[in-house]
């Protein structure tokens, strides 16, 4: 059960409310975020809900099952938009995200911030602490590299999503990111989540490689649960048997995320296919499914990019795809 706790509840109103939970044995976490006050309440006991929601100090009072509560829909009217400092996402607002695998230069920045700019595209994606495979390959400019590609996109108008990979990096890394990105391999990290939950910034949080959907709402249930509403989920490809392609998209998980959950979810075709001349495609189906967004690897020489050079577009494919995108929009938006 979640209860939506009013604006102006006083301390003697909150008292009586956690009093009658306890009565019919009904554990309590009280959650306060950036916008709202809820108690989640946890038990098993029948009882006529319209008891406990006629005291005062209630806004509202849903029944949910679901172990991920807060980012249900059972109880929110509507789909969450996530406000990205005028950049919305979500309930109706489609955003493209663009950018390379690895931030690798001032310059490399720089042309492609003004690609996004000729392009209207207002979040670049760019990873400064990469998280791979091998301890020999390229792992990021870090907070340095950071600086350089915030002061760039804020001369611009750009907003940035990259990647945090631990605790210590959320600090230092605040001023400089707009959307913290949480990657597959810490989609279960649930001390990042943990603290991603303290900040006011928004979280793009992908799935894991071999991670449920329940998983995948629970991760976020972890971040909301902390305080912070402002959470998108990404559907970026799982591990499967498959040999052909790097991962499995599952276009299923995105009609499945908006019927559960009422947060924006948003398609990583780039690496849901791993090779460049499907991404297109999959891209397409991704907003034919219902995605609020895109996040889509591009570099204007994809093959010398020091990482994942196989699955980013150049910038003549790149606006192909954004031509695309908007026809597929306005085909989606006369269903």
């Amino acid at each position: 059960m979640i209860i939506q706790l009013d604006n102006k509840i006083t301390e003697k109103q909150f008292q009586n409310i956690e009093s009658a939970l306890m009565n019919i044995q009904y554990k309590t976490q009280h959650i306060k975020t950036q916008f709202k006050e809820y108690l989640v309440c946890i038990g098993k006991k029948e009882f006529d809900i319209r008891s406990i929601g006629k005291l005062e100090g209630i806004e509202d009072i849903h029944r949910v099952s679901d172990q991920y509560k807060l980012v249900s829909s059972k109880w929110k009217i509507g789909k969450t938009m996530v406000d990205v400092d005028g950049v919305k996402i979500g309930n109706g607002h489609f955003e493209m995200m663009a950018g390379p695998c690895s931030i690798e230069s001032e310059e490399q920045i720089r042309t492609i911030v003004a690609h996004l700019v000729k392009n209207n595209i207002k979040i670049m994606r760019g990873g400064v602490y990469k998280p791979r495979s091998s301890p020999y390959s390229f792992r990021g400019l870090g907070i340095d590299g950071l600086k350089i590609f915030h002061e760039i996109c804020q001369e611009n108008g750009i907003k940035i999503v990259t990647e945090v990979m631990q605790v210590s990096q959320i600090e230092p890394m605040l001023p400089y990111v707009d959307i913290f990105q949480v990657g597959a391999r810490n989609s279960q990290n649930f001390n990042l989540l943990d603290e991603l939950g303290k900040v006011d910034k928004p979280v793009l949080l992908k799935r894991g490689m071999s991670g449920t959907i329940e998983e995948l709402l629970q991760s976020a249930e972890y971040i909301f649960s902390n305080g912070n509403e402002r959470i998108m989920l990404c559907e970026r490809g799982i591990r499967t048997f498959e040999k052909a392609y790097r991962n499995t998209l599952d276009l299923n998980a995105v009609a499945v995320l908006k019927e559960k959950s009422h947060l924006p979810v948003i398609v990583d075709p780039s690496h849901g296919i791993g090779i460049r001349k499907y991404v297109e495609q999959m891209s397409l189906a991704g907003i034919m499914v219902g995605a609020d967004g895109l996040i889509v690897e591009v570099h204007p020489q994809p093959e010398i990019a020091f990482s994942d050079g196989q699955q980013n577009l150049n910038f003549p494919e790149a606006e192909v795809l954004y031509g695309k995108i908007q026809k597929t929009r306005e085909l989606v938006n006369e269903f």
